[in-house]
């Protein structure tokens, strides 16, 4: 069992969305509530962020037109996406959104996540052997 510590009506304390893909993106995309708050965080230009299928959501909320985005590959999960500018990229910032593939770019993701809020990814990439192991 997992217990959230906030509800949906106390979201608007937080810099950035992350909206995880996988099976649960559909539960995502339909929930009025996320697609609420996501239009919340676009009007206010806090972060939001998705990965895999997840950016389907993103579109469903009317959030990505004109933007550069990504996703996991899919005809359903790319038809959300039909009025962005649509690229293979691993991972893609436009403005306050970000979108990422899949699970193999788990990793670039959540570095630009960390960069994005401040942080110092490049510590972390050296301290995780990540940058050792790119292949160019």
């Amino acid at each position: 069992m997992v217990r959230a510590d906030k509800n949906f009506n106390q979201m608007d304390q937080y810099d950035m969305i992350i909206l995880p893909g996988g099976a649960g993106a559909w539960k995502l995309r339909d929930d009025d509530r996320v697609i609420a708050l996501l239009k919340n965080y676009d009007h206010d230009e806090k972060y939001i962020s998705a990965i895999c299928a997840a950016p389907m959501a993103l579109g469903a909320a009317g959030i990505v037109e004109g933007k550069t985005v990504t996703s996991y590959p899919g005809e359903e999960i790319e038809s959300y996406l039909n009025n962005t500018h649509y690229v293979e990229d691993e991972v893609v910032t436009d403005g306050h959104l970000t979108t990422s593939r899949g699970p193999a770019t788990t990793f670039a993701f959540a570095y630009r996540l960390v960069d994005l809020l401040g942080g110092d990814s490049e510590a972390l990439k050296e301290g995780m052997l990540y940058n050792k192991y790119l292949k160019n």
